[in-house]
């Protein structure tokens, strides 16, 4: 019985050093796993924000183009508007000179 009892002992002290590696090993793998985990979160988190960036500038380079555009139009606009008022006023003129007769 003795014997029995020594084989049992030595056998959960097998196992309970078995435990003991696996455990330590678990913690020496552990820190680089988190690490190599949160490096992946910064990167996706990186790639994420320098796509955002680059919409965000697009979209300001875009809507920088629309104000110019428009900008421009309604430079031409006016310019349009000043010849118009130019030449109504000479026709205006023109039609008055016809109707009293001095042309």
């Amino acid at each position: 019985m003795n014997e029995n009892r020594i084989r049992q002992v030595l056998d959960i002290e097998k196992r309970a050093q078995e435990n003991y590696e696996t455990a330590l090993s678990e913690a020496q793998r552990l820190p680089a796993q988190a690490e190599q985990e949160a490096q992946e979160i910064v990167n996706k988190a990186r790639t994420e924000a320098q796509e955002k960036a680059r919409q965000i500038v697009a979209k300001a380079k875009a809507q920088g183009e629309v104000d110019r555009i428009l900008a421009e139009a309604e430079e031409q606009n006016h310019q349009i508007e000043a010849r118009a008022m130019s030449n109504f006023d000479r026709a205006v003129n023109y039609i008055l000179d016809r109707v009293i007769g001095r042309e």
